[in-house]
């Protein structure tokens, strides 16, 4: 019998840590215990043209080129690109029919890296329409994405969600705190309702009252590990051995942090790809960071 052959998807590849996940896919797939036969990543993001020149940038790439991993130089693995973008519903849809069509034994891998951030950079400060933006690509978005791919998954699959530290719950005032934590052991519609608590406490103006930080970014985050850990426990109750768990890759040197981090992104890739690839004792809806689980 031929050898199984291996899929996974990246979203928001085409650079900083989401092209070195990529990056390291490729490198780490060989040693992995989920090695088997061919193995083709999907590297996705929105532009086509910023897509298609990651794929070109990784198929000449030296660390790459060294190990030989990719098909073109005798290994397993084939990077291709396809156009997404998270923070509209029929791209997700595309995409997700596209992997459907074929892939129809499903998939190994997703790994949701997409997201932005906007506090103080490309709109100045913070209002209602930088929470609205910021909540519908790394909240709503990542929430979509997760779960229009997660039946894709086949048994023993992997989802893997890129939070951040930003999003951890010490910012809150305790009875925000405590509704976040409620949450994620209840259900999303839970977690979706904070999210709408903050964007209307932000629209008056009351978000500090009412318990949460001013930062769109960090509170989409923490939205994001909270419906992470809500939908690992949906999924363990369906019994099919899918792991599905959130991560920080670190401060990493990226545009997004303007450069400054102490990890480079090869660096910060590490705990998102462990998590796709190795074996971590079965563990689901947990929160890593530095290759271990961590209080969120």
């Amino acid at each position: 019998m031929a050898a199984q052959s291996r899929v996974a998807a990246v979203t928001g590849a085409n650079k900083g840590i989401g092209l070195a996940i990529v990056r390291q896919l490729a490198l780490q797939y060989p040693k992995s215990p989920l090695k088997s036969g061919p193995f083709l990543i999907y590297l996705t993001a929105r532009s086509e043209e910023r897509g298609a020149e990651a794929v070109k940038t990784l198929e000449s790439d030296p660390q790459l080129k060294d190990a030989k991993v990719l098909v073109q130089d005798g290994g397993n693995t084939t990077i291709k690109f396809y156009a997404l973008d998270i923070s509209q519903t029929k791209s997700i849809q595309d995409f997700s029919a596209f992997l459907k069509k074929e892939h129809p034994d499903g998939l190994d891998i997703v790994i949701n890296n997409a997201g932005i951030m906007f506090d103080g950079i490309a709109m100045q400060g913070f209002d209602a329409n930088v929470v609205k933006e910021t909540l519908q690509t790394n909240y709503y978005g990542t929430l979509e994405a997760t779960r229009d791919l997660l039946p894709l998954l086949r048994e023993g699959g992997r989802m893997v969600n890129v939070s951040s530290m930003a999003g951890k719950l010490n910012k809150y005032s305790d009875e925000i705190r405590n509704a976040f934590i409620q949450a994620a052991k209840t259900d999303v519609p839970a977690v979706t309702a904070l999210m709408e608590k903050f964007k209307a406490a932000v629209a008056e103006g009351k978000e500090k009252q009412a318990g949460f930080p001013s930062a769109a970014y960090a509170v989409s985050k923490a939205g994001e590990t909270a419906f992470t850990k809500a939908i690992a426990m949906e999924e363990a109750k369906r019994d099919r051995g899918v792991l599905v768990n959130a991560c920080c890759p670190g401060y990493v040197k990226t545009d997004m942090t303007k450069g400054g981090g102490a990890k480079t992104p090869d660096q910060g890739a590490q705990t998102p790809v462990m998590l796709a690839l190795h074996d971590i004792g079965g563990k689901t809806g947990g929160f890593w960071q530095s290759e271990r689980e961590i209080e969120w």
